[in-house]
């Protein structure tokens, strides 16, 4: 489990960002077009190898950048 190791003043810049600066579903959206895009770029420029060599990398970033756009604004959500 994750402990709070951001410091007061971190903690203060990102309230600040997701209460002042953007909306969540905003981001979300964009998060989700940004990580598609990535994907979609790697995999086509596989030729070196390079998918292979950071799959497990890619893999945990396409996850946990999906799960913070679920956590901003879910894609499915219950009414």
């Amino acid at each position: 489990m994750a402990t709070n190791d951001l410091s007061e003043e971190t903690q203060k810049r990102l309230l600040d960002f997701f209460n002042n600066v953007i909306d969540a579903k905003d981001l979300a959206k964009a998060i989700r077009q940004l990580n598609y895009a990535i994907a979609l770029v790697v995999m086509r420029d596989d030729e070196r190898g390079y998918v292979y060599a950071q799959k497990e990398n890619l893999e945990k970033g396409f996850y946990w950048l999906n799960e913070l756009a679920e956590i901003l604004h879910p894609y499915l959500e219950i009414e």
